[in-house]
C-alpha cells in the first residue's frame, strides 16, 4: 500500500510520499484547483528549508533578518542567554511604555519565531503575558531579547537522518515562580529520534498548591502530547487535556503502565525542557541549543546528491 501525506494551510499544501504518487495527487489536483507547482520543498509559512546529507535543516533566518530589521535595534553588543538571569518582571512596577502597539508587534513576531525555536519560547510568553499594558522594563527586556537573537541568529533545527527512530519527552515544572500571581510555570519538549519535534511553556491558570502537582501536570500534558504523536503516526490522532490532578495522576499511570512512557531521574544539566520554564545560564543554554542542530552556518548540498525521499510545495 502507497500513502501520500497532504498538509493543507489555507491555500498553501506539501505533500509528501512516493514520487509516483505524487506526480499522480497533483494532475488530479491541477485539473479540479488549478495548483501551481512549486517543486521541492524549500519554504513553507516563514520556514526555510534545506537538506544536507545528515538530515533536513529547518530555519527562520530570513524572518529573522526582517525582525530584527523592524526592530531597528543598533546595539549588536552580544548577549548569551534570551533574558537576564533571575530577572523577575512584574505587572504594575515602572512607567508605562508610551508605544504599546509596537511592543504588542515585536511580542507577535516573536511568538511566530518560536515555531523553530524553543529556547525562545519560554521568554516570550513570558514577556507576552504584557501586552495590554507594557511598562519600560518590559520593553527593556524585550530589547534584551532582540540582542540574544542576534546573537544567535544562525541557531537551526537539524531533522537528523537516522533509522533509530524513538520518541523521548522532557518535562519541567518552576513551581509558584510568577511573581505577580504565584502561579507556576511548566513546559516540555518531545524529540524524535534525536530531533526536537514539539515544544511547549506556559504559565499555569491556577495556583497549584505544591510542586508535585505542578510537576504531575506538566507530565499529564506530555503524555497526552506523546498520545497524540503516537496516534498521529498511526493515522489516527488523538488529543486529551485533562483537568483535575487526580486524573492527570493516573492518566500518566496508565500511560506508564501501558508502556507507552517510561519514567526516569535526570539530572539538571541534561534536562532539556528547563529553558521552557526558566532563563538559563549560557553554559546550560549552549547544552540545550547542541540538540537543535549546527549553530554556524550550513553549506548547502546539491539536491541530487542528499534526497533520497520527495517532499515537494504547492
Amino acid at each position: 500500500m502507497v500513502i501520500t501525506i497532504v498538509v493543507v494551510y489555507v491555500d498553501d499544501i506539501i505533500l509528501t510520499g512516493d514520487v509516483a504518487s505524487i506526480q499522480g495527487l497533483k494532475s488530479r489536483l491541477h485539473k479540479t484547483f488549478s495548483i501551481k507547482d512549486l517543486g521541492i520543498l524549500h519554504y513553507f509559512l516563514g520556514i526555510e528549508v534545506t537538506y544536507t546529507p545528515t538530515g533536513i535543516i529547518l530555519t527562520q533566518k530570513k524572518f529573522i533578518k526582517d525582525l530584527l530589521d523592524f526592530s531597528g535595534i543598533s546595539d549588536h553588543k552580544r548577549v548569551v542567554t534570551p533574558l537576564p538571569l533571575n530577572l523577575k518582571l512584574t505587572a504594575n512596577e515602572g512607567l508605562l511604555y508610551p508605544n504599546p502597539t509596537y511592543y504588542r508587534n515585536l511580542g507577535g513576531k516573536l511568538d511566530f519565531l518560536t515555531h523553530t525555536r524553543s529556547d525562545l519560547a519560554y521568554t516570550v510568553q513570558h514577556l507576552n503575558q504584557f501586552m495590554k499594558s507594557p511598562r519600560m522594563p518590559h520593553y527593556e527586556a524585550l530589547q534584551y531579547s532582540l540582542k540574544y537573537i542576534t546573537s544567535t541568529a544562525s541557531q537551526v533545527i537539524l531533522l537528523h537522518a537516522t533509522y533509530q527512530l524513538t520518541l523521548q519527552a522532557f518535562s519541567d515544572s518552576d513551581w509558584a515562580s510568577c511573581p505577580n500571581s504565584e502561579r507556576s510555570f511548566i513546559g516540555y519538549i518531545l524529540l524524535f529520534g534525536k530531533s526536537p519535534i514539539c515544544w511547549k511553556s506556559k504559565k499555569q491558570p491556577t495556583v497549584f498548591k505544591s510542586s508535585s502537582e505542578a510537576e504531575y501536570r506538566v507530565m499529564a500534558f506530555a503524555s497526552s502530547e506523546i498520545t497524540w504523536t503516537v496516534r498521529l503516526l498511526e493515522e489516527l490522532v488523538f488529543h486529551e487535556r485533562t483537568k483535575h490532578i487526580e486524573v492527570d495522576c493516573h492518566f500518566t499511570r496508565d500511560k506508564v503502565l501501558e508502556g507507552l512512557i517510561q519514567l526516569s531521574y535526570l539530572p539538571t544539566q541534561f534536562q532539556l525542557a528547563d529553558v521552557l520554564t526558566k532563563t538559563l545560564p549560557s553554559n546550560q543554554l549552549t547544552l540545550i541549543q547542541a540538540w537543535h542542530g549546527p549553530v554556524l552556518d550550513f553549506q548547502v548540498f546539491p539536491l541530487n546528491e542528499c534526497i533520497h525521499s520527495s517532499c515537494e510545495y504547492l
